[in-house]
Formats: C-alpha cells, sequence, structure tokens
C-alpha cells in the first residue's frame, strides 16, 4: 500500500516537505521561514503556524492544492495525431 501524500497538521514540517517538494516554497510564502530551520525536524505543520498566528487549515489547502494540481497535469494524454 503506497503512502499518502497529503499533508496532515500533524505531519512534521520536514516529513511535509518530503511529502511535497513545494511545500517549503509555499510555507516559506505564505511567512513560516521555521522550514529552513532545526525546528522543522521537531516541529508540526499545526505547531509552525500557530506559533506564526496562520491559519493551518488555509495553509494545508495550499499545500494540498498545489499537489492536486501537479498530479492532474502529469494524468493528462497528449492527443493522437491523426494519419
Amino acid at each position: 500500500m503506497q503512502k499518502s501524500k497529503t499533508i496532515e497538521a500533524n505531519d512534521l514540517i520536514l516529513d511535509a516537505m518530503k511529502k511535497n517538494p513545494k511545500a517549503g516554497k509555499i510555507l516559506f510564502a505564505e511567512g513560516l521561514v521555521c522550514c529552513g530551520c532545526p525546528m522543522a525536524m521537531q516541529e508540526t505543520v499545526a505547531q509552525g503556524c500557530m506559533a506564526h498566528g496562520m491559519d493551518v487549515k488555509k495553509i494545508l489547502k495550499k499545500i494540498n492544492g498545489a499537489s492536486k494540481k501537479t498530479k492532474t497535469l502529469k494524468k493528462k494524454k497528449s492527443p493522437k495525431v491523426k494519419k
């Protein structure tokens, strides 16, 4: 069984970045700069958001939405060329 790539509030920040490489960029852009510090190994996404006064649901929606968009783009097949 394959692990889910969905980022949860209780995921460590470091684990979230491993699951979804775009997570770090999104977290940093939103002001959660601890994704680059040692706390990323000990702090969950929810704890980081709470410490920085951020809405964890909003952040998770952005991260998981970015992941779904990437998957959707990869699933599209190129049109067949008629001979």
